[in-house]
């Protein structure tokens, strides 16, 4: 059975914004993961229609990337709603350390946005009725969060998992570790009783064994040679920002690379190269994928 509870909503947001599930309880409403910063508007009004006049209790992050926090801000100023983030974020959310979050790090935007609670690994949440299990889930982001609801056999996968892989392991482009992690959450998953996944990006899906399985295949892969998740990383971040922009000046990609942090890091322990050569390569890369067209003398998003 694929179907959700009629109490559980997935808004099925792309890859600029994260999916956003929406928890519908008799008595209380919650939402994990906002979106980005750009779509927080749309995201507003999607919860809006969703709660048919009802108040947001509670905002719920599984990770504080750009991409699944953009909208808390939005929703705070609306509803006056908790917010909850995983624990080890508290500092830094507490004194809003740009340097610490990953938003300048990666180029990205993100609204200010406060906290009530926290959550860590091993607290229970009832959600929509139903009891969560919250487990730690590193590789992707050290700190992010899967949610886990056994009487459902559902499973908020976050970045962790998706149908055909995970997001960047961006620890190792610091020279961290991260594939060890990711593999140890890939394994974690694998020993939950999982009916449906609610993936970070893309839609939910059934065939959990197979996603593991490609999910293992890729880490593999890349862990073989962690040059390759430093060109993926590359190649998603500017794939990013021509999705928040539509079009980039082909000859601002270079200084737009060399503005991010994580770009820095990850050219000094792996790529090796001017910013003009990699520019030229991620450019070339997107487009070879159709990611990306190149007209005149603009990047434009496809």
């Amino acid at each position: 059975m694929n179907a959700l509870p009629d109490s559980i909503q997935v808004f099925e947001r792309g890859w600029l914004s994260s999916n956003n599930i929406m928890l519908l309880g008799r008595h209380d409403t919650a939402i994990i993961d906002t979106g980005y910063v750009s779509h927080a508007p749309q995201t507003l009004e999607l919860v809006r229609h969703a709660l048919h006049g009802r108040h947001l209790d509670q905002i719920i992050n599984t990770h504080l990337h750009s991409d699944h926090c953009g909208g808390n801000a939005i929703l705070q100023a609306h509803f006056g709603c908790k917010t909850s983030i995983p624990v080890a974020e508290a500092d830094k959310v507490r004194h809003w350390d740009v340097e610490a979050l990953s938003f300048k790090a990666t180029g990205q935007r993100c609204d200010r946005f406060t906290f009530d609670a926290t959550v860590a690994p091993g607290d229970v949440l009832t959600l929509a009725d139903k009891e969560w299990q919250a487990l730690a889930a590193p590789g992707h982001d050290p700190h992010s969060l899967i949610f886990y609801c056994p009487q459902e056999k559902l499973l908020v996968s976050a970045d962790a998992l998706w149908e055909n892989g995970f997001g960047v392991i961006f620890p190792e482009l610091d020279g961290k570790s991260g594939f060890a992690e990711e593999r140890a959450t890939l394994d974690l998953i694998a020993s939950l009783d999982v009916r449906l996944v609610i993936p970070g990006h893309g839609a939910p899906f059934t065939d959990v064994a197979g996603a593991l399985a490609r999910a293992r295949s890729r880490l593999d892969y890349l862990a073989a040679d962690p040059l390759r998740n430093a060109q993926n990383a590359l190649k998603v971040l500017l794939k990013f920002l021509l999705l928040e922009r539509q079009r980039i000046p082909l000859a601002d990609v270079p200084a737009l690379l060399t503005s991010m942090p994580v770009f820095a890091a990850a050219n000094s322990n792996f790529l090796k190269q001017t910013p003009e050569a990699v520019g030229e390569w991620a450019v070339g890369q997107l487009v070879r994928s159709a990611a990306a067209r190149v007209e005149g003398e603009y990047l434009l998003n496809e």
